[in-house]
Protein backbone atom coordinates (compact mmCIF):
# COMPACT_ATOMS: atom_id res chain seq x y z
CA UNK A 1 0.00 0.00 0.00
CA UNK A 2 1.31 3.08 -0.70
CA UNK A 3 0.68 6.56 0.41
CA UNK A 4 -0.99 7.65 -2.51
CA UNK A 5 -3.42 5.51 -2.78
CA UNK A 6 -3.61 6.10 0.70
CA UNK A 7 -4.96 9.76 -0.17
CA UNK A 8 -7.10 9.28 -2.99
CA UNK A 9 -9.60 7.93 -0.48
CA UNK A 10 -12.15 9.50 1.84
CA UNK A 11 -11.69 9.48 5.75
CA UNK A 12 -13.99 7.33 6.67
CA UNK A 13 -12.43 4.65 4.03
CA UNK A 14 -9.14 5.37 5.49
CA UNK A 15 -10.40 4.92 9.14
CA UNK A 16 -12.39 1.74 7.97
CA UNK A 17 -9.10 0.33 6.59
CA UNK A 18 -7.11 1.48 10.14
CA UNK A 19 -9.49 -0.84 11.56
CA UNK A 20 -9.12 -3.91 9.63
CA UNK A 21 -5.48 -3.80 9.99
CA UNK A 22 -5.59 -3.39 13.90
CA UNK A 23 -7.36 -6.01 13.77
CA UNK A 24 -5.46 -8.02 11.83
CA UNK A 25 -2.30 -7.28 13.72
CA UNK A 26 -3.75 -8.57 16.63
CA UNK A 27 -4.58 -11.67 14.96
CA UNK A 28 -1.00 -11.85 13.84
CA UNK A 29 0.58 -10.94 17.11
CA UNK A 30 -1.58 -14.13 18.86
CA UNK A 31 -0.48 -15.92 15.85
CA UNK A 32 3.21 -15.85 16.61
CA UNK A 33 2.29 -16.20 20.20
CA UNK A 34 1.12 -19.59 19.76
CA UNK A 35 3.46 -20.89 17.23
CA UNK A 36 0.90 -20.53 14.05
CA UNK A 37 2.45 -17.58 11.90
CA UNK A 38 3.95 -18.58 8.94
CA UNK A 39 3.94 -15.59 7.47
CA UNK A 40 6.90 -13.77 10.11
CA UNK A 41 7.08 -10.89 7.04
CA UNK A 42 2.99 -9.75 7.22
CA UNK A 43 3.17 -8.27 10.80
CA UNK A 44 5.93 -5.62 9.87
CA UNK A 45 3.87 -5.05 6.30
CA UNK A 46 0.88 -4.34 8.65
CA UNK A 47 2.29 -2.24 11.23
CA UNK A 48 4.33 -0.09 8.36
CA UNK A 49 0.97 0.29 6.39
CA UNK A 50 -0.46 1.26 10.09
CA UNK A 51 1.89 3.87 10.46
CA UNK A 52 1.35 5.34 6.95
CA UNK A 53 -2.60 5.84 7.65
CA UNK A 54 -2.04 7.42 10.48
CA UNK A 55 0.53 9.53 8.69
CA UNK A 56 -2.00 10.47 6.28
CA UNK A 57 -5.00 11.19 8.70
CA UNK A 58 -2.48 13.33 10.55
CA UNK A 59 -1.47 15.09 7.44
CA UNK A 60 -5.52 15.75 6.62
CA UNK A 61 -5.96 17.17 10.29
CA UNK A 62 -3.27 19.79 9.67
CA UNK A 63 -4.44 20.61 6.30
CA UNK A 64 -8.25 20.87 7.72
CA UNK A 65 -7.01 23.21 10.93
CA UNK A 66 -4.72 25.76 8.31
CA UNK A 67 -8.20 26.04 6.14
Amino acid sequence: MKANEIRGDSAEQIKDRLVQLKKEAFNLRFQRATGQLENTRRIREVRRDIARIMTVLSEQRRTAARA
